[in-house]
């Protein structure tokens, strides 16, 4: 009983850390720093040249739309260069983008994938501030305006744009990813007022040029690879929420499933290749909320989700206690509502109460299906995009 005992507050801990106490933690450190530090900066207009990258693959649909929202953001055309990359595209798209003169189009016909495109573009770029975004996103009209004026203050070495998923169709329980995603947002407000994001999203984020450096092919997570080794060079990762790009929710859930499996394997990648972050000793504040944010929700937060569950199952049997009881039966509910919410979303039906218990363990699933498929180096970082719903989107 004693071991038991062990698993179950240990792993209890770990959840209710890494998804609820972390917040609150860092909540409470903001607030201290706010208390000992009320200087204000005063706002000047700053408008450095800017690169704008946009790597497109088959996007002949959409990418009409991407160019004019592109072309409409407010911002002195002769300081802003938009290049677009359709490397591999076989459906028109490149040639789509070279009937635009105020964009610059790269393609090639082989398709090596986003990260290679983007060290490509990058050789290009002269500008000492470079943006990337994807491109079945619109950006708010203010973004590039909102994103630079972070670069007045030296020690930001680059800045995380918002993620807005746009509600569209019938996209039942891939919808729930909006949710997650203001989550997201809140705990980047904290960390970013604490010290730095804990790695950008691609669909927008932006560096100085001179910190980025090029990335290996193989990558499969280039956002958060790039945006991290900024942060090992000494700098912080700003966050600007009022620059947002926006997207419609996975055509359902298989094409939900298909993008957290390969987001999970880049995660169990992503930490071998920035294993030097785990050292707390060397990046103590960074290490700490590296950890706190991303390694344990891809490592032990999804071990401990079953071992919560045994090890309360066993206590509740070998009647140690209410409370033990109070847990199984909760974990008990919540899983009993995450598998109806399967069985609706592959009937498309809406059914809200059991979404978020739904998306909860299907995010966990997808990370053990992850790590067996990079421990067995079946994700290429050349994969099949999800399929996106259709919606008209308003910048």
């Amino acid at each position: 009983m004693f071991t038991m005992m062990i698993l179950f507050y240990t792993s209890l801990f770990i959840l209710f850390y890494n998804y609820i106490g972390y917040g609150f933690l860092v909540g409470i450190l903001v607030a201290c720093k706010r208390l000992l530090s009320r200087a204000s900066r005063e706002v000047t207009t700053f408008e450095p040249a800017v690169t704008l990258i946009v790597a497109a693959y088959n996007e002949a649909a959409f990418i009409a739309e991407k160019i004019k929202n592109t072309l409409e953001l407010d911002y002195p055309a002769d300081k802003l260069e938009i290049i677009f990359i359709t490397d591999g595209s076989n459906d028109g798209s490149e040639i789509i983008v070279q009937q635009y003169a105020g964009i610059r189009s790269m393609h090639e016909p082989e398709r090596k994938g986003k990260t290679a495109a983007i060290n490509r573009a990058m050789q290009t770029v002269q500008t000492p501030v470079v943006i990337f975004c994807d491109a079945n996103t619109l950006l708010n009209i203010d973004a590039v305006k909102n994103i630079v004026r972070h670069y007045q203050d030296p020690k930001t070495g680059g800045v995380a744009g918002e993620k807005k998923v746009m509600p569209a169709g019938n996209s039942g329980a891939a919808g729930t990813e909006g949710i997650y995603w203001k989550y997201e947002s809140l705990l980047k407000r904290l960390d970013a007022a604490l010290y730095t994001v804990v790695g950008a999203a691609g669909e927008l984020f932006s560096v100085r040029t001179v910190l980025f450096t090029p990335v290996a092919p193989e990558v499969i997570l280039d956002d958060f690879i790039i945006s991290l080794r900024v942060n090992q060079m000494g700098y912080r990762i700003a966050y600007a929420p009022d620059a947002f790009a926006m997207e419609t929710p996975s055509a359902g859930i298989t094409e939900e499933h298909k993008r957290k499996i390969r987001i999970s394997a880049g995660g169990f990648q992503s930490i071998v290749m920035l294993r030097a972050l785990l050292n707390v000793f060397r990046y103590p504040l960074l290490s700490f909320q590296y950890i706190s944010h991303r390694v344990l929700r891809w490592t032990l937060s999804p071990l401990s989700l079953p071992i919560l569950l045994i090890s309360a199952a066993v206590l509740t049997l070998q009647g140690a206690g209410g409370w033990y009881q109070l847990i199984f039966a909760a974990q008990v509910i919540f899983y009993l509502l995450a598998v109806a919410g399967f069985f609706l979303a592959k009937r498309d039906i809406k059914f809200k109460p059991c979404y978020i218990p739904f998306y909860f363990l299907f995010m966990n699933v997808a990370i053990y299906e992850g790590f067996f498929r990079y421990i067995r180096k079946q994700q290429s970082a050349v994969w099949e995009k999800a399929r996106r719903e259709t919606a008209v989107m308003n910048a």
